[in-house]
């Protein structure tokens, strides 16, 4: 049993280990461009403030700051407080970027959790009718209204359910309420992931093992809902993660319009002041649990598919 298990474990161990590189690089490019970027923009937070009356206080200002050093030094300096996990002073708030991200973190995880686990609680088993009876009466309700929900922005959904909350009252619209910015992520993510299961489950259900499982007499719900269902979780896991990517994304817009506080109103607040750090700080947080969520999604494919951990 031995020699069936260790190469299993070791091939995973180093299909862990290509991930976390993949993902390291992947963090640091996006932080480090965020950081390159946000320097070279007309204007910088000294310009920015009202409270610099002459050229003397400017360049105090960003001698302070030290946007009087080149993008170059900056960022080495900014990557040796990485490795001590200092990521720089905020210009807008004076206070320390990993306090105010250490703050604002949790809440954009926790609004795409909910997304994610509403998305997939409502897709999945509407996926599951909607191949298996793609003429059923299900099918025919569900499909026209995933295909419009896919091409809805989440900024419009956000829009159009403030607006049903304030006119009906049937969700809570009040500063803090994870009901709109949630709904306004989990709709058009739902529809996604709807389609993609209803065409796996399709494509697994006209597979020849299930054909021939079919003809020996297999039940179709027990074909269904458990062989069908297991080969569709192959490729519906292969786009999770970016389902996840896209739910972050989009998360930033929506915690704008709908005030709830996470990293996408900090964002903003850091890009409209010019606060390099700040806005540093947040792409680096942002790039980490997008790549955190792909990194989960891509060891749930290596565990149902081993096949998978050769290929990545």
């Amino acid at each position: 049993m031995d020699h069936r298990i260790t190469p299993v474990t070791a091939g995973l161990a180093a299909f862990l280990v290509r991930r976390l590189l993949t993902a390291l690089v992947f963090v640091l490019i996006v932080s480090s461009s965020a950081l390159v970027l946000a320097r070279l923009a007309p204007g910088d937070a000294a310009t920015g403030s009202s409270l610099q009356t002459s050229q003397t206080q400017l360049d105090a200002t960003r001698a302070r700051l030290h946007l009087d050093r080149p993008v170059a030094w900056q960022l080495a300096d900014w990557f040796g407080g990485l490795a001590r996990l200092d990521l720089g002073r905020s210009s807008l708030y004076d206070q320390p970027v990993t306090g105010l991200l250490r703050e604002r973190a949790p809440r954009t995880a926790a609004l795409a959790s909910v997304a994610l686990a509403i998305a997939a609680a409502v897709a999945l088993p509407l996926g599951m009718v909607t191949g298996a009876k793609p003429r059923g009466l299900v099918a025919r309700l569900v499909t026209p209204i995933s295909l419009a929900l896919v091409s809805c922005p989440p900024l419009i959904g956000a829009l159009a359910l403030l607006w049903l909350a304030l006119s009906t009252h049937w969700l809570p619209a009040t500063t803090g309420s994870l009901a709109v910015p949630a709904l306004a992520l989990a709709l058009p993510l739902a529809a996604t992931m709807e389609r993609l299961q209803s065409q796996a489950i399709a494509d697994a259900l006209a597979a020849p093992d299930l054909l021939a499982a079919a003809a020996r007499g297999i039940p179709p719900t027990r074909l269904v809902w458990v062989h069908a269902m297991r080969q569709s979780l192959r490729p519906v896991l292969g786009i999770f993660g970016i389902v996840i990517g896209s739910v972050f994304s989009g998360s930033l817009a929506v915690e704008w319009v709908t005030s709830w506080p996470g990293l996408g109103r900090l964002m903003y607040d850091a890009v409209i002041n010019r606060d390099v750090f700040l806005v540093t700080g947040c792409a680096f947080v942002g790039a980490a649990l997008i790549a955190l969520g792909n990194l989960i999604a891509d060891l749930a494919r290596a565990v149902v598919d081993p096949r998978v951990q050769e290929g990545l």
